[in-house]
This record gives structure tokens, C-alpha cells and sequence, in this order.
């Protein structure tokens, strides 16, 4: 088995909550060395983010809730004051034999610090330096703060998003889960790495990488907000309807719902006849893709009618035979106990010293020859503060002791 793809790739980490910490997540299960620079005392924003917590063996109050667990496996946490000098000379220090130093701090306020591009780039030409903000280094918002839910409602997400208008509850609706700053983080990595390979190819040039949340959800909204660039108009929300083939969307059961896509005249054919309704392929308001989206809501009225005869199961069964995409609407529980989901791996157990067997999401990526298995419990605060300073950078007991006394460390 070969090594792992980012083996040798020293990364200086300091991004906190989430969108940052996902993509030097991604990158440290790819095998690069993650230093995760936290404030000594409180560490990450991420950590006082509210509960689960994992239970102290002594019940004690501590700081590692899943919001923090989901986004810092297979890093080291090293604490470091960066508002004082001795601080910023740490960062600067560990910065010398980096690969990559990635921040997620407002536009300007590292430049206080001498710890920006310019000042990193000074002393180590071919860093990597990727800035993680909410509305990118240019432009007249560049200042502003801003999470996940500001851009889901400010790049558009929102407005596409939530029950039709005619139906109760309309208006614009939030995605569940953060899933901008997701987002965010995989094209933080995808951009670190096409740099890394540049820097590679180019003779050791390293650069500056600006990447942010609108700018983000934006180009995620895909052929969604292709549609508006083409004619000019709003997409309206379609609530659990899909986007292509019709009829597509979540039907109701006797006992829980599905969801269906029919993506092609030959499935609505199949899906007629699974359903008892073989006549409905040959409706001529119905015979073709454009004809179903042009009469969409009166189709959809009609498998909803034909789907409450019976149950998820055996529909799904049917479905499946006849080779219809579709699925339940899984829970949590559910999607954890889908045999699919548990021949892929995707829990995964790490002993982690507040829980013996902690279960974590396993990296999405599947190598043949560099396969990703080893999880790291993510590091409890400060755990590695003494290790990286005394082995990177020379620190002896008495020195590290001074620096946790004057409260940089």
C-alpha cells in the first residue's frame, strides 16, 4: 500500500467553526501533517457552539461538542495567543516549514499581526497562503462578518428553496444542515491542491488564495441560477419537486413516504404500469417530458392519489424491479442502519479518551492504491501544544513553561 496522496504536506491551520476546518480536515485525512492553531484557554469558536458534548470521565464540563468533532479529526491542537508578540513569532516560526498556512479571519485583521500574506510570503516564498472569508478580500462587503445562513439567504439558496406559493408554509426556507460552508470547505481544498500541483510544476512559486461563502453558494445554485441568466426570470420554488425528468418528488404512503424521479419517457411508461395506471402513458398531456413539465401539478395530483394504496415497501419493491429511481425518506437512524450506507463504511470508530469507540464520518473519497484509515480522535484543546514546539521549533521545558505563565501558550 502506498503512502498517502498528501504525505510530507506540513499545514499551519488556522480557520475555526467550520467552512476552514472541513477542508484541512480533508487534506490531513489525505496524510498532510495539520497544525490547528487554537486561542489558548477557549480554542475554536466551534467548541462553545452548544450541545452534544462527549461526557468528561469526570463529569466535568469541557468543550468537545460534534460541532467541533465533525470538522478536526487526524490534526493537532497547538494553543497559541496570536495577539501578543511572542505569540505571532510562534506562527511565524511554524510558518517557515510549511506547506500551506490557511486562515479564515476578516479581511485586514492578520495584517495587525504581521501574519498575512505579504508578511508570510516574506519569509517563506513558496507557502501557500488560503484566506477563507464570508465575502472574499475584494469588494465593498470584504469587511463583513457572516455565517452560513446569511449566504444561503444572501447568494439565493433561500429564495429557491421551501414549499411552492401556493401551498401552506410558502416562502423561503433555509437547507438544513450548513451546507454552504460544506461547500465552501471542498472548493478550499480543491484550491489548495490545484496550487500545491502549480507550485510543483512551476518551480517552487507559491501564491494566495482568496476563496468565499457567496461567492460559493452562488456557482453552487448551478443550473438553477442558469435558468434566470438565460431568460431572465425567477425559478420558483418547487419544494420537493425535482429539477429534470417529471414526475418527480416526495409521494406519501400509508406508512411514510418515498421519493421518486422519473427521468425519461420510457421510466414514466414503467412507473404507470407499476402503479396500475398504464393509460397514463399514453395521455397525450402526458406522452412526452416537456408535455409532463408543462402539466406538472396535475400529474403530481395524480401519483399522489395512486401512491396512498399502499405502502412504502412495497412500492419501493416495485419501483426497484422496474428500475426507477427512488428511495425512502430516511431518518438518521435509518440512514445508519441502510445496508448500502453501512457496506460503504461511512460510520467509523475512533478512541477518542472521553469515549472509547467515538463514531465519526468517514472521508467521502475512495482510493484503490492510497486508501484513507486512519481516523485520529479530533485533538482535545492545547493536546499537542508542547509536542509541536518542542520537536518543530526547539522549545525546552523551562521556555514552554514561561510562555503558558505570561498566557501565550
Amino acid at each position: 500500500m502506498s503512502a498517502l496522496p498528501l504525505s510530507g504536506i506540513r499545514i499551519l491551520d488556522l480557520t475555526r467553526v467550520l467552512a476552514g476546518p472541513l477542508s484541512a480536515q480533508m487534506l490531513a485525512d489525505l496524510g498532510a501533517d495539520v497544525i490547528k492553531i487554537e486561542r489558548p484557554g477557549t480554542g475554536d469558536d466551534a467548541r462553545a457552539f452548544g450541545p452534544p458534548y462527549l461526557k468528561d470521565p469526570d463529569g466535568k464540563a469541557n468543550n468537545n461538542n460534534s460541532f467541533y468533532l465533525c470538522a478536526n479529526r487526524n490534526k493537532k491542537s497547538v494553543t497559541v495567543n496570536i495577539a501578543s508578540a511572542e505569540g505571532q513569532e510562534i506562527i511565524r516560526a511554524l510558518a517557515k516549514d510549511c506547506d500551506v498556512f490557511m486562515e479564515n479571519y476578516k479581511v485586514g485583521d492578520l495584517k495587525r499581526y504581521g501574519l498575512d500574506y505579504e508578511a508570510i510570503r516574506a519569509i517563506n516564498g513558496g507557502i501557500i497562503y488560503c484566506s477563507v472569508t464570508g465575502f472574499g478580500q475584494t469588494g465593498p462587503y470584504a469587511p463583513r462578518a457572516g455565517y452560513d445562513a446569511i449566504f444561503q439567504a444572501m447568494g439565493g439558496l433561500m429564495s429557491v428553496t421551501g414549499h411552492m406559493d401556493d401551498e401552506p408554509g410558502a416562502g423561503p426556507m433555509k437547507v438544513g444542515p450548513s451546507i454552504v460552508d460544506y461547500m465552501t470547505g471542498m472548493n478550499t481544498s480543491i484550491g489548495i491542491l490545484a496550487a500545491l500541483y502549480h507550485r510543483k510544476v512551476s518551480g517552487g512559486a507559491g501564491q494566495h488564495i482568496d476563496v468565499c461563502l457567496l461567492d460559493t453558494v452562488i456557482a453552487s445554485l448551478s443550473h438553477w441560477l442558469q435558468i434566470y441568466l438565460v431568460n431572465g426570470k425567477q425559478p420558483p420554488r418547487r419544494g420537493t419537486w425535482g429539477n429534470g425528468g417529471m414526475p418527480a418528488g416526495m409521494f406519501r404512503c400509508t406508512d411514510g413516504e418515498l421519493m421518486l424521479v422519473v427521468g425519461n419517457d420510457a421510466q414514466f411508461t414503467r412507473t404507470c404500469a407499476v402503479l396500475g395506471a398504464p393509460e397514463l402513458a399514453s395521455d397525450p398531456k402526458f406522452l412526452k417530458n416537456n408535455d409532463r413539465v408543462t402539466n406538472g401539478k396535475e400529474i403530481m395530483a395524480i401519483f399522489a392519489g395512486l401512491f396512498l394504496k399502499n405502502t412504502v415497501g412495497h412500492w419501493l419493491e416495485q419501483l426497484e424491479k422496474a428500475g426507477i429511481p427512488c428511495g425512502p425518506v430516511n431518518d438518521f437512524a435509518h440512514v445508519f442502519a441502510d445496508p448500502q450506507v453501512r457496506a460503504r463504511g461511512m460510520e467509523v470508530k475512533t478512541a477518542h479518551p472521553f469515549e472509547q469507540h467515538l463514531s465519526l464520518i468517514r472521508n467521502a473519497l475512495t482510493f484503490s492504491e492510497t486508501p484513507v484509515t486512519e481516523y485520529r480522535y479530533p485533538p482535545l484543546l492545547g493536546e499537542h501544544t508542547t509536542e509541536v514546539l518542542s520537536s518543530k521549533l526547539g522549545y525546552d521545558a523551562a521556555e514552554l513553561d514561561a510562555l503558558k505563565q505570561q498566557g501565550v501558550i
